[in-house]
């Protein structure tokens, strides 16, 4: 009998340990960054960027792959059905994983319970631009112009952050303006370059090289401090208390990964955003990297998904199906 319960107790050791062996010998197969937009954009730039870092670090092809649609659900559902070995991750952002189960009737995922957080990227500088020929010069003067003048504001889409960081404007002011949604940022960018509307709220990574042509007028940031990237641009806060959208991005697995394989890929993902050619790269478009533990970016996660899910509702914004 005391060699049975020796050997019980040896195997029931091993077992333990299992896990920490399954993540030291992590990767020993490519891996998948799914992006669950088109190539091009700020998010796309950074997967691959990770992506070429991340393939040199650990030692196997990390493969950006985007899967586009549903503002962010079809990628982002082929990830929460992934098996949770590290294979198979996802760069997420805010509007996926917190505003989206509020603009569908129906989600094939759940942007919190479906996925382990791994690390919070970036955050998007979000600006709020106005084309030039509008006599005004900053938040207040534009208010005062909205209230006398009809406006009309560009999104990429109902349900998008630019509808949304433009309808929390509206009711934190009580102006009312014409919504223009578009299929996507570029044409409401162009569309607020040409004028047939007047503003729009956007990343910068697709306004500022119109502001720097004089083609946009940039107000101010959204976010509730000032970006250092733009230090001396106000926050729409300054002039409307309370006002605040930040966009970021995040890194995330399917739910149930082993927490030791989170934790190894967070040190990878922050010691590759540490890096001042990485920090360079994204700063010149607009993006402003973060380092944040698996344990943090959660607290993000659940904080944000039940505030903008809020506003969301509050504000009556559906999604187009």
């Amino acid at each position: 009998m005391p060699s049975f319960r020796r050997y019980l107790r040896g195997a029931l050791a091993a077992l333990a340990i299992l896990p920490a062996l399954a993540a030291a010998a992590y990767p020993d197969k490519p891996i998948t960054l799914v992006v669950p937009w088109a190539a091009g954009g700020s998010t796309d730039i950074l997967a691959r960027l990770l992506s070429q870092h991340l393939t040199t670090s650990l030692g196997q092809s990390v493969i950006v792959e985007n899967r586009s649609g549903a503002s962010g659900n079809i990628g982002s559902a082929y990830v929460a059905r992934a098996k949770p070995d590290g294979y198979t991750l996802l760069i997420g952002s805010m509007s996926t994983h917190t505003m989206n189960q509020a603009l569908y009737a129906t989600m094939p995922f759940d942007g919190v319970k479906d996925f382990t957080p791994i690390a919070e990227l970036a955050l998007v500088t979000n600006t709020m631009v106005v084309n030039p020929e509008l006599p005004v010069k900053n938040v207040a003067e534009f208010i005062d112009y909205a209230k006398t003048h009809p406006l009309a504001y560009a999104s990429a889409g109902a349900g998008s952050t630019n509808h949304l960081s433009a309808a929390m404007f509206e009711k934190a002011t009580g102006i009312k303006m014409t919504h223009v949604p578009y299929r996507g940022g570029a044409p409401a960018v162009l569309d607020t370059v040409a004028n047939r509307t007047q503003l729009l709220f956007s990343a910068g990574t697709q306004t500022l090289p119109h502001v720097k042509t004089g083609k946009l007028k940039l107000l101010a940031v959204t976010e509730d401090k000032r970006s250092p990237l733009l230090p001396d641009v106000p926050t729409v806060a300054e002039t409307v208390p309370g006002y605040e959208l930040a966009v970021w991005y995040g890194a995330f697995g399917p739910a149930g990964m082993d927490p030791a394989l989170a934790e190894r890929l967070n040190k990878e993902i922050n010691r590759i955003l540490a890096l001042p050619e990485v920090q360079k790269q994204m700063g010149d478009i607009g993006v402003q990297v973060l380092q944040t533990t698996p344990q943090q970016f959660a607290e993000v996660l659940r904080r944000d998904a039940d505030k903008y899910g809020k506003l969301v509702r509050e504000l009556g914004i559906r999604a187009e199906d």
